[in-house]
């Protein structure tokens, strides 16, 4: 499964994204994530990276590639896994799609979560002053100041994502207005639909179809170790016959023997006596 979600900030990307690393046991990549372990491992992207990083200027995106790519060749990446803060932007899709295509990766979806901008808002501005009254300290990017910009931020740049993922038909749109829950099964629904997980019913199936043939070859290994035991009994049965049937041919043969012997002793004495 390898999938990538976009929304606003406040959609609910990084619920909806943990509820499918821990169920699909996929990984969740986040390219700020990967830029610092690069930097600790001190790979050579990651060291080109570096510097740049510690400057606070933003890292070019051949270089977030060239970490991306190193992150999906690990052995971890088997089961697939969803793209958290990449793409941004049109180019940086264009560039993902090319690395994907290098890779023999295919990209099962892009999920966008929709919401209402003014919904968003006002929720900030709900829970900031519920943080007030309790006083409790409010952080500085959660405000619904820092979140207009945000979405500012996201038309500008991100938005254009949703046309070109809808153009290559890889987007699917999931009303984020409704319950974590309501989410979690429209995004299963729309994964089961192209493919990218297996509905419910098909692995008890695959079970079964798997005991069945296992089921079926000791069976037939029964049946074939039942054969060679019966042909050994066969040979022994036949051999036990000619050693029982030994013995009778001796005795009707010494009893020819005799016969003729007898016989020939018979004629001797009769020559004998017709010459006297």
């Amino acid at each position: 499964m390898r999938l990538i979600l976009l929304g606003p900030p406040g959609a609910g990307k990084g619920t909806q994204a943990q509820r499918l690393v821990q169920k699909h046991r996929i990984i969740q990549l986040s390219t700020g994530e990967m830029l610092r372990a690069a930097v600790a491992a001190q790979t050579p992207v990651g060291l080109q990276a570096k510097d740049i990083m510690a400057s606070g200027s933003l890292v070019p995106d051949e270089i977030v590639i060239g970490i991306i790519s190193d992150r999906l060749d690990q052995p971890d990446m088997k089961n697939g896994f969803i793209l958290d803060g990449f793409p941004r932007t049109v180019p940086q899709a264009a560039a993902l799609d090319e690395l994907l295509k290098k890779k023999h990766i295919k990209l099962d979806a892009v999920i966008e979560l929709r919401v209402n901008e003014s919904a968003l808002l006002n929720r900030v501005e709900t829970r900031v002053a519920e943080m007030q009254a309790r006083g409790e300290e409010v952080r500085i990017d959660d405000t619904p100041e820092v979140l207009s910009k945000r979405l500012a931020s996201y038309r500008s740049m991100t938005e254009p994502l949703i046309h070109y993922y809808s153009e290559r038909r890889k987007l699917a749109t999931v009303d984020g207005m409704m319950t974590i829950e309501q989410v979690t099964r429209e995004i299963n629904r729309i994964l089961s639909a192209v493919g990218a997980m297996e509905p419910k019913a098909a692995a008890p199936a695959r079970k079964a179809r798997g005991a069945a043939r296992k089921t079926a070859g000791k069976a037939t290994k029964t049946a074939k170790k039942a054969a060679k035991t019966a042909r050994k009994a066969v040979k022994s049965a036949s051999k036990a016959a000619k050693k029982a049937a030994s013995p009778a041919r001796g005795r009707r043969t010494a009893k020819k023997a005799a016969k003729g012997t007898v016989r020939k002793v018979a004629k001797k004495v009769t020559k004998k006596r017709a010459k006297r």
